[in-house]
């Protein structure tokens, strides 16, 4: 793996994360906790996969979503009795790295970054979410983490699942799909390539067109896969629920980790589509969805 705090789009808050290093690195123990919700479990799943793998004492809990608290009550919860607690605020605004203040608490939430891209070395603005902060602090704590390394495809899907995709283009989501190309834990594949890819995330999209479309790829070249993948995705235009950007991801960049044929974007959302409404089914379900994924490195949903 190439080590997060050296990328680019890190860089901008690299001193923020040396900070909460050192003070998970310094802790008898630590309680760790976030929403019962996807992006809670993905970003747990990041710091619970390096604790197991550097044997470090945690325990874990679930905090309400945001939907279920008033609006008049904070949704970040106290800090432990002992030990460090750390609270994953997948949930939270974004903020600005200057504007944070240290507490007894590790409050980690969506900070500000920004990234240089292109030929013309524009930069790029964007947010850190919880789940890639906490795939960074994880994986400097456990470089070489067996479980580390089986969750590591799924680092962006925090960002993916934030709102940036729904009206442009997101550079740190692209900055992370790339880093994670280079280093070799996913490749990107157009969706005819993909094993058993999700289409109810593309409404429009005719699922058997879709299998004759894959059958056929194999003897297709560049300009007959480049017109039939656009005729198949026309239906997909007229959405109103479904950005192009993200349509782009989905049609042309299914990130597919290696040694697993399902891309990740399919078990999320495969994954959220089971989520109880009830907030006590909703925090057995994510337990049990987190444990599956600790152990076998995929996100599947449970009954």
């Amino acid at each position: 793996m190439r080590d997060l705090f050296t990328a680019p789009f890190v860089h901008p808050v690299r001193g923020l994360l040396e900070g909460y290093l050192k003070r998970l690195q310094s802790a008898e123990t630590v309680q760790i906790s976030a929403p019962a919700t996807l992006e809670g479990i993905l970003a747990l799943g990041q710091l619970e996969a390096a604790f197991l793998d550097c044997d470090i004492k945690y325990s874990r809990r679930f905090s309400d979503p945001r939907q279920h608290v008033p609006r008049d009550e904070s949704v970040v919860p106290d800090p432990p009795e002992q030990g460090l607690g750390v609270f994953l605020n997948v949930e939270g605004d974004t903020w600005s790295v200057e504007d944070l203040e240290e507490g007894a608490l590790l409050d980690i939430v969506p900070v500000q970054t920004k990234v240089v891209l292109g030929s013309k070395n524009k930069t790029h603005s964007g947010a850190l979410d919880p789940v890639l902060q906490a795939a960074a602090l994880g994986a400097a704590l456990a470089p070489n983490g067996r479980r580390v390394r089986s969750l590591r495809p799924f680092i962006s899907l925090g960002l993916w699942m934030r709102g940036a995709l729904d009206t442009s283009y997101d550079p740190i989501h692209s900055s992370t799909v790339a880093h994670l190309q280079d280093e070799g834990s996913i490749r990107t594949l157009p969706v005819p390539e993909v094993e058993d890819p999700s289409v109810d995330m593309m409404p429009g999209m005719a699922p058997r067109q879709l299998k004759r479309l894959s059958k056929a790829w194999g003897e297709m070249d560049v300009d007959q896969r480049t017109q039939a993948l656009s005729e198949l995705v026309l239906p997909c235009l007229v959405s109103t629920t479904l950005s192009t950007p993200r349509l782009e991801e989905l049609v042309w960049h299914r990130m597919v980790p290696r040694g697993h044929p399902q891309d990740v974007v399919s078990q999320a959302f495969r994954t959220e589509k089971m989520w109880p409404g009830r907030l006590d089914e909703a925090r057995l379900y994510a337990s049990k969805v987190l444990d599956t994924w600790l152990r076998t490195g995929v996100l599947m949903p449970h009954e």
